[in-house]
């Protein structure tokens, strides 16, 4: 089970202090943050990608490559990649790049974005959102796996004898989880390839992400990539912490009343009693974290959001300190204890390399003439030796 922090990368206001901090200001905390992650024992930093005020995080690339190269164990992983209005081309290019700076430390969640006014910014149609990101995906699934590619659909251009580079670590793919809210879908697509699907798990009732989960759970086996338990899945999840839970409501209330995304809606109270959303004490955390493997069984990673609505930095990191000393460990200790021995475990390079190679050593991609060079679809290289491993087809 990994545990990790997301962030969305908003800039807000902090209603309590008035203050709302700079591009500067917020990119320089979310670096701190991410290393704070680390620090206090958790698996996974995950950053969105957004390219609207009041959000900064529009190359999460760059960023997540920052984050990797100053951490020692920490997944980077994106909490949103945007499959439609992104070229899967580039998408290929830059986290197969990434994928290698971070020696493997990275994964990354793909979606497709509900900001209507982005598509057109990038030529895009958001009337086309759903069939773009299927085909989107079906092309990148297939730069990462195939050495040349010949491909022809609806909304890029053909690309023939197409060689994507750099090819991926070990080639070895990047594990790819597939976000949504209320897509069915996307479900359908996690499944149908045997990726991880990830539920956002914020402003929903549990009953609401359990449909999506347990239909992705079906095809899943329905695909053939293992059974029900073995699939792979994802939970989001918010919480403000408190040594005392009415500090916490105390503290938290000003935050929530005036965060765009859910403030001047029903009670903070309420929210909190409907939602995934935890407002209390580190043993309230707990608790209701529990509450989600009571639901959904099995799952393999949960991320946090904490530093949203304006809270100040110096806020989120104490939060930190209190999930990282008193709610993680138990938490790992409890789903531990709870673990079914024929459920998946959190998928890693590691995992991926042995599952491709077994005991034989990793392939790594150089020019050969099984390899396209762009221009002629072939090569006058020669194969090496170290280059014949088994590898996929």
């Amino acid at each position: 089970m990994q545990f990790g922090v997301f962030s969305v990368s908003d800039i807000t206001r902090d209603p309590v202090s008035g203050v709302t901090p700079s591009e500067a200001e917020r990119i320089d905390a979310i670096l701190r943050i991410a290393a704070k992650t680390e620090e206090i024992g958790m698996d996974v930093f995950a950053i969105g990608e957004h390219h609207n005020p009041p959000f900064f995080s529009s190359s999460p690339t760059t960023l997540l490559a920052a984050v990797a190269a100053t951490t020692k164990r920490l997944v980077v992983t994106t909490s949103t990649t945007l499959i439609t209005t992104n070229d899967p081309v580039r998408i290929a290019e830059e986290y197969a790049m990434l994928q290698h700076v971070s020696k493997g430390r990275l994964d990354l969640m793909i979606g497709r974005g509900n900001t209507a006014p982005v598509y057109p910014w990038f030529g895009k149609d958001i009337r086309h959102g759903l069939p773009m990101a299927l085909e989107n995906y079906d092309l990148l699934h297939r730069l990462w796996r195939e050495d040349i590619v010949d491909w022809d659909g609806r909304f890029r251009s053909p690309l023939q004898g197409f060689t994507s580079t750099p090819r991926p670590l070990d080639d070895v793919p990047p594990f790819v989880w597939h976000g949504s809210i209320r897509t069915p879908e996307i479900a359908e697509q996690a499944a149908f390839y045997g990726n991880g699907f990830f539920a956002n798990h914020i402003f929903w009732p549990t009953e609401h992400s359990l449909q999506l989960i347990n239909f992705y759970r079906e095809r899943f086996e329905h695909h053939g990539h293992g059974t029900k338990k073995q699939a792979v899945v994802g939970l989001g999840g918010q919480a403000y912490l408190a040594k005392r839970s009415q500090d916490a409501y105390k503290e938290f209330r000003p935050y929530f009343d005036e965060a765009p995304v859910y403030g001047h809606g029903p009670s903070l109270e309420d929210f909190s009693k409907r939602t995934p959303l935890t407002v209390g004490s580190p043993q309230e955390m707990i608790d209701k974290t529990l509450t989600f493997h009571d639901a959904f069984g099995d799952y393999q990673r949960q991320l946090f959001l904490m530093d949203h609505a304006g809270l100040p930095l110096k806020t989120v990191l104490n939060q930190l300190d209190l999930l990282g000393a008193e709610v993680i460990p138990a938490l790992r200790l409890e789903f531990r204890s709870r673990k079914d021995p024929d459920s998946a475990d959190a998928p890693t390079h590691e995992s991926l390399v042995r599952a491709k190679y077994g005991d034989l050593p990793s392939r790594q991609p150089r020019p050969n003439a099984n390899r396209g060079d762009n221009v002629t679809a072939g090569s006058p290289y020669q194969e090496s030796p170290s280059a014949s491993a088994p590898r996929e087809g």
